[in-house]
């Protein structure tokens, strides 16, 4: 296994009404394709954290972000790749989060994040949300 580089990608977990987050699933055709995902992406070159981030979540769900902070990092070493996960919570937006790229979209409770299929770098991620709000 020859891994070429790391992945900075920024996640957003967007808190909504009654400890809810919203979640994507990924195209069939993408890394970890026809899996469910906080939404967000690869952190382009030069670019500084929370306006990735805001980047992205404006592209792909049509939110503008107002404010979030920090959550965690997490390094996961896939086979064909090594991913640093930028973990953000979006405690506020502007704009109503649907999926602009057509891709499924819910509002789920933090207790039902383990009924849906994540890649296995975002199993701490769900961890820590459990952790936090039950």
């Amino acid at each position: 296994m020859s891994v070429e580089k790391l992945v900075h990608v920024m996640v957003g977990v967007i808190w909504g009404q009654s400890h809810q987050v919203f979640i994507a699933k990924r195209a069939d055709d993408a890394h970890q394709g026809g899996l469910w995902e906080f939404p967000g992406g690869k952190l382009e070159s030069g670019e500084l954290p929370l306006a990735g981030l805001s980047r992205e979540l404006e592209e792909e769900l049509g939110i503008v972000v107002s404010i979030a902070e920090p959550l965690m990092q997490q390094r996961h070493d896939y086979s064909d790749k090594s991913v640093l996960l930028d973990v953000w919570q979006v405690k506020a937006f502007t704009g109503e989060a649907h999926g602009r790229e057509g891709q499924e979209t819910r509002w789920v409770s933090v207790s039902e994040l383990n009924n849906y299929d994540f890649p296995k770098a975002n199993s701490v991620i769900i961890e820590r949300l459990l952790n936090i709000h039950l």
